[in-house]
C-alpha cells in the first residue's frame, strides 16, 4: 500500500493553503492531496451563478503568508480562483494534487500508528496523518426545501449551488427565494438583464454597504505589498472584531447604527422597517455585506424589489404568497442556503470502532477528542475563513514539528469528564440548526470552548504550548 507522511483531504481554499505550509515548512514529508473533483478551487470553482463574490474583504480572506493583492475587498469568484491556483503553482501543490479521489472511509490502526484511507473506486492509501479540508457542505447537494405546487410551475427552477452553464435569464421575470449572503449576491447580479428581479424573503437579514475597494489599500499603494498587506489586514481583522464586539455587547446600538445606514440608502424606495429589520440581534446570523451599495442602487432603479412574506404554494405562473398576492415568474431561483457536511461525510474508525462524531468533542476547534493524528479546518462564522484556516496550518507545522523532536508517532486529545458539554456552534443560522445533532460537541472551558475569536485564538493556537496536559502523545 502506498504510504504518505500528510494526508489532505480537498483542495479548496483550506487544502491549498495546508499543503503550501506543509512544503515551506517540513519539505522532507511525503505529502499528497485529495481531491473528490476534476478541478481544485473548491467553492469557488463549483458556485457558478451570477455575481458569485467573496462576503468576506479580501485582505482576511487572502493566506496570511501570501499577500491579496491590489485594492479590491469583495472579489468576484474567478478572481479568487486565480489567486487560490496561482498560490499552488508557486508552492508546487499542483503537483501534489490527485483528482477524482474521492475519500468514503479512514480508519486509525494504533499498532502501526497510521491511517488506511479508503477511495471511491482506488487503491487505499496510508497515511501517517490526517488533515481534512472538505469545507462544511454537501458539494453534491444544497439545501432544497420542495414548495407546495412546485411541480405545477410551468418555468425554470434552479439552485445556485447547481446553476446552468450558460443560462440566459435575459428578459425574464425572475424571483429569488432567500435573503441571505447568496441571494444579496444574486439579486444585483441579474438585475437589468432580467426584466425584474424581487428578492422574496421569509424573514430579514442585517446588510450593510462597504466599499468594493478598500479605501485605506488605496491610500497606501505606493508601499511595496510585503509592507502594505499586513497594514491593511490587520486594521481590517480588528475593525471587524471591533463591530462584532459591539454587536454583542451593545445590539441595540448596532441595530441603529445599521438601520440608519439603510434609511440613507434605501428611504422612498424600499420599507425599511419592514423589510430590514431582522427579529434577531446583529451576528446572531452572519449580517451580510454587498460592495458599493448595489443591492440597494437595483432597489432604487426599480429594477429589483424585496418583499416579505411567506409561500402559500407555487402556481403555473409563479408563487401565491401566503397574504393573497401573487409574484409572476419566469424563473424561481431557490436560495434557501447549504446543507452541512463536515468532514465530507467520511467515515471515521479508531481502532475498529466507528467515531460518532456527536459523542466526540471539539478541541481547539481543530481536532476531535479520541481521534489520533487528526486535525480539520473548519473557518470562523462571524469573520473570514481563512483567518481560522491559517491558523489550523500554522497548528498542524507546529505539531508535526513537536512530534519530530521528541521522537513521538501519535496524539490525541482526551477529553476531561468534568467538561460540560455545549452545541458545537452558538449561532442561529438555518444550515447551522439543522445539522447541530450530527456535529462534534463544545466545552464550557478551554481549550474546549469555541471561541470564535481570532485574537483569542492567535494565543491560543499560535503561541499557546503544544504539550499543554491535555494532548496524550504516543
Amino acid at each position: 500500500m502506498e504510504h504518505v507522511d500528510v494526508l489532505v483531504i480537498g483542495a479548496g481554499l483550506s487544502g491549498i493553503g495546508a499543503a503550501c505550509q506543509l512544503r515551506e515548512h517540513h519539505p522532507g514529508r511525503s505529502i499528497a492531496v485529495l481531491e473528490g473533483r476534476e478541478v481544485s478551487g473548491g467553492t469557488w470553482d463549483l458556485f457558478r451563478y451570477p455575481g458569485i463574490r467573496s462576503d468576506s474583504d479580501m485582505f482576511t480572506f487572502g493566506y496570511r503568508w501570501r499577500p491579496w493583492p491590489g485594492d479590491t475587498a469583495l472579489a468576484d469568484g474567478p478572481l479568487i480562483l486565480d489567486y487560490l491556483r496561482t498560490v499552488a503553482r508557486e508552492y508546487g501543490v499542483d503537483e501534489l494534487i490527485r483528482y477524482d479521489h474521492r475519500v468514503t472511509r479512514a480508519s486509525w490502526d494504533s499498532g502501526t500508528a497510521r491511517w488506511t484511507v479508503e477511495i471511491e473506486g482506488r487503491e487505499p492509501i496510508s497515511a501517517s496523518f490526517l488533515h481534512a479540508c472538505t469545507g462544511y457542505y454537501d458539494y453534491e447537494t444544497g439545501h432544497a426545501p420542495t414548495f407546495p405546487g412546485q411541480a405545477d410551475f410551468r418555468g425554470d427552477v434552479i439552485h445556485p449551488q447547481h446553476w446552468p452553464e450558460d443560462y440566459d435569464y435575459a428578459g425574464k421575470r425572475v424571483v429569488v427565494i432567500g435573503s441571505g449572503a447568496t441571494a444579496i449576491t444574486l439579486v444585483p447580479a441579474m438585475a437589468g438583464t432580467a426584466e425584474h428581479v424581487t428578492m422574496l424573503q421569509r424573514s430579514p437579514t442585517y446588510v450593510l454597504s462597504r466599499p468594493g475597494k478598500d479605501p485605506f489599500a488605496t491610500r497606501l499603494a505606493r508601499l511595496p505589498l510585503r509592507l502594505r498587506y499586513p497594514v491593511v489586514r490587520w486594521k481590517n481583522i480588528l475593525v471587524a472584531s471591533g463591530f462584532y464586539q459591539l454587536s454583542r455587547r451593545r445590539p441595540g446600538v448596532v441595530k441603529g447604527f445599521i438601520a440608519k445606514a439603510l434609511r440613507r440608502q434605501l428611504d422612498g424606495h424600499v420599507d425599511v422597517d419592514r423589510h430590514f429589520a431582522p427579529s434577531y440581534d446583529p451576528w446572531d446570523q452572519r449580517l451580510c455585506f454587498v460592495p458599493d451599495a448595489d443591492l440597494f442602487r437595483a432597489f432604487r432603479r426599480g429594477t429589483a424589489s424585496v418583499v416579505t412574506d411567506t409561500i402559500e404554494t407555487f402556481t403555473e405562473t409563479g408563487i401565491r404568497l401566503t397574504s393573497g398576492a401573487e409574484l409572476e415568474a419566469d424563473l424561481i431561483v431557490t436560495a434557501t442556503g447549504l446543507k452541512l457536511l463536515p468532514f465530507g461525510a467520511i467515515d471515521l474508525e479508531v481502532d475498529g470502532e466507528k467515531v460518532e462524531l456527536s459523542d466526540t468533542m471539539a478541541y481547539k476547534a481543530l481536532m476531535l477528542s479520541g481521534v489520533p493524528n487528526f486535525v480539520y479546518t473548519i473557518g470562523y462564522t462571524n469573520a473570514s475563513w481563512t483567518l481560522k484556516a491559517d491558523l489550523v496550518s500554522e497548528y498542524v507545522v507546529r505539531l508535526l514539528s513537536h512530534l519530530d523532536e521528541h521522537g513521538l508517532r501519535s496524539v490525541v486529545p482526551v477529553k476531561d469528564a468534568g467538561v460540560e458539554e455545549r452545541p458545537f456552534m452558538d449561532f442561529q443560522s438555518g444550515y447551522v440548526l439543522r445539522a447541530l445533532d450530527g456535529l462534534p460537541k463544545q466545552g464550557n472551558r478551554a481549550p474546549w470552548m469555541l471561541k470564535q475569536n481570532y485574537l483569542t485564538d492567535v494565543r491560543t493556537i499560535r503561541r499557546d504550548r503544544i504539550d499543554d496536559g491535555v494532548l496524550a502523545f504516543g
